[in-house]
């Protein structure tokens, strides 16, 4: 159970790596479509988890191989658009395949 401060601090970070990978689809996502879906942040405030969805482009593998060789600049344009917190957190980014998942749920129900 997240803290109300870590729970806060999520939702700013969901909501500023949604600006920057709709500014930057084309050079860090590769022209795909990627959605933030959960962001997970460790109790002491030091690193993150960034599940993403990613549609409409290349494979989703080398999409977010992009993404994570690009992450100290992606962390260094959310620390500019976050004045005020002291250290930003490490991000780390990961494919969230609960859509898959459920998909694949789904298929086999109809069976």
């Amino acid at each position: 159970m997240s803290s109300i401060r870590q729970s806060r601090i999520e939702g700013v970070i969901q909501e500023e790596l949604s600006i920057f990978f709709q500014r930057n689809a084309r050079e860090i996502c590769l022209g795909a479509m990627v959605t933030v879906t959960v962001v997970r942040i460790s109790p002491d405030l030091s690193s993150t988890k960034c599940y993403l969805s990613i549609f409409a482009g290349p494979d989703k593998d080398e999409v977010l191989e992009n993404i994570k060789i690009h992450s100290s600049r992606i962390r260094g344009e959310i620390g500019k658009r976050l004045k005020n917190m002291k250290h930003i957190p490490q991000l780390s980014f990961f494919i969230d395949d609960s859509l898959d998942y459920a998909s694949k749920i789904d298929e086999l129900l109809k069976r």
